[in-house]
């Protein structure tokens, strides 16, 4: 096989911080190569010096393109081109070798190569979101001076290789995740690349979805004679699509070889929580009795959301409830939380040794109980013009001395998965620089800095890949550990209840029919409700 690209004692810092480190990589062309790593790897690092649009001001080591150029009319081709004629000028292609760690940001001839190489990112869709998906690929043709004749019918060609003949007429941002991605790998398609970095492209996609985007991007692969080299979280991504694997972790490769080899390396690494640690359940701690949630609607007239509900809540404990979209869970937590007031029935928290009474409005009543309560809803979002220290204090009216929050930060990021030395890393960044396992943690970390006694989440690992949920699993585990809070969780995972709920209550059209172990509770679970819970997710996710 023909040598595309060579890396070698790779290095890149940031703030006198190496985020990779000693990278060396053979790359052939028409390879597969699989980037499999946790979040904060440095996998999306390594994807941006491969692109070569961006300047790094602390780089060191060498990443040489092995590329044919041709003599008369400067086009770019893959390596295997050398000494062939040039298709557009009858001129020959020689051999260029192109360092993008030496060569200038501004060169002409590396523009020429970049234009060459193609990128999918995990959230960024680069789309024209009130144009007709069509409109969009016609676009990225005259974006690089295509637009002849036969534009709209390349256009076509390129959204039928993608599986989204069905799709050309359709406005973009009225597409599904699945979608967009698809219309993204035809306007890249557009350049006709010698290479595709595909970076986490599905890492927000729920599996199904995620599977036809992989096939659309393989078979572009296939089609258009391409290197391909992916990222991701997903073990079984890599282990499928790659002809050859690294595992990278921390900026430095851990392991390198046949793909069903390092996945599984990798997996006995990240692949389960571990042994979960005794741990003290205490008296209970939440206290729900004959709760009633009813309201009117226009369209099925009186709705019983929560029908005749009543359960304890032990502290230090780990509950959880489930059920199908519809079974009455969330609007139970909101209950459980103090966001809505419920109809009839009783809800009491207790704090310190006194029960109070949520229903009961006013500073001593239900305003005394919400400030140890915690909310972390599906749809968190962080302050994103703020960094993270902001994000933890001044943005949330924690004000404290600088050197105090600066402490308190550090150690609620700790307590939220993060290791001492990551924490103090991430302090002056701002969320868009981290990744979505990350940026979970520390929204997790803004609701824990508050010191609430009880913290309510709402379907936490919604839009995960099994790496970032193992993550935030150990983070809940850790919390709970470290500080004895006592957690709700509202999910449709059954996996992830499975793995860290200590008991759960199954709902069904408003009321609770099983409340107990885990384990227990999951078995009874008929097949169409995990089929819809499964569903369920899917939905979410888009």
């Amino acid at each position: 096989m023909t040598l595309f690209i060579e890396i070698k004692n790779l290095r890149v810092g940031f703030d006198g911080v190496d985020v990779l480190s000693d990278i060396n990589i053979n790359i052939n062309e028409g390879e597969i190569l699989g980037i499999l790593g946790k979040s904060s790897a440095g996998k999306s690092i390594l994807m941006h010096v491969l692109r070569g649009v961006e300047k790094f001001n602390d780089i060191s080591g060498s990443v040489i393109y092995h590329l044919a150029k041709c003599a008369k009319c400067g086009s770019i081709e893959k390596p295997s081109k050398v000494g062939t004629p040039c298709p557009k000028c009858n001129g020959n292609y020689e051999k260029l070798d192109a360092d993008f760690v030496t060569m200038s940001i501004h060169d002409p001839v590396r523009r020429d190569i970049t234009r060459r190489i193609a990128i999918m990112l995990q959230r960024t869709f680069a789309l024209y979101g009130d144009e007709r998906v069509i409109v969009n690929v016609m676009n990225a043709l005259q974006e690089i001076d295509q637009m002849g004749p036969n534009a709209i019918h390349k256009a076509a060609d390129l959204l039928e290789q993608v599986n989204l003949s069905n799709r050309m007429m359709h406005i973009a941002r009225e597409l599904s995740g699945g979608e967009k991605q698809r219309v993204v790998l035809a306007r890249q398609l557009v350049k006709s690349p010698i290479i595709l970095l595909a970076d986490e492209p599905t890492g927000t996609l729920d599996p199904k979805t995620a599977e036809l985007v992989h096939d659309s991007i393989v078979n572009a692969t296939k089609n258009f004679n391409m290197t391909l080299i992916i990222t991701s979280h997903w073990p079984k991504v890599i282990e499928e699509l790659s002809h050859k694997a690294i595992w990278l972790d921390e900026g430095k490769i851990i392991m390198m070889g046949k793909p069903s080899e390092v996945a599984a390396e990798f997996m006995k690494e990240v692949g389960t929580i571990g042994e979960q640690e005794e741990v003290n359940i205490g008296e209970p701690i939440i206290r729900g009795r004959n709760l009633q949630m009813t309201y009117f609607s226009l369209d099925r007239g009186i709705v019983r959301a929560v029908n005749d509900v009543s359960f304890d809540i032990n502290e230090g404990e780990i509950f959880g409830i489930i059920g199908v979209s519809g079974a009455g869970k969330t609007t139970t937590s909101k209950i459980i939380s103090g966001l809505l007031r419920p109809t009839s029935g009783s809800i009491d928290v207790r704090i310190g040794d006194e029960w109070i009474d949520l229903t009961q409005l006013g500073p001593d009543k239900k305003g005394r109980a919400t400030k140890y309560i915690g909310v972390l809803h599906q749809e968190y979002s962080l302050y994103p013009h703020r960094n993270i220290i902001d994000n933890l204090t001044e943005s949330i009216g924690l004000d404290l001395p600088f050197e105090l929050a600066e402490r308190k930060a550090i150690n609620t990021l700790v307590t939220s998965g993060f290791t001492e030395k990551k924490a103090k890393e991430i302090l002056a960044k701002m969320p868009d620089e981290l990744s979505e396992g990350e940026r979970h943690r520390v929204a997790m970390a803004q609701v824990l800095i508050k010191e609430p006694r009880i913290l309510v989440f709402d379907e936490p690992t919604g839009t995960m890949d099994p790496v970032t949920k193992i993550e935030v699993s150990k983070s809940i585990l850790n919390a709970r550990k470290e500080v004895g809070e006592t957690f709700v969780i509202v999910s449709h995972d059954m996996d992830f209840v499975a793995e860290i709920c200590d008991r759960a209550a199954l709902m069904r059209l408003g009321k609770i029919v099983d409340i107990g172990e885990t384990g227990d509770v999951l078995s009874k679970l008929s097949s169409k409700e995990r089929e819809e819970a499964l569903q369920g997710i899917a939905k979410e996710l888009k």
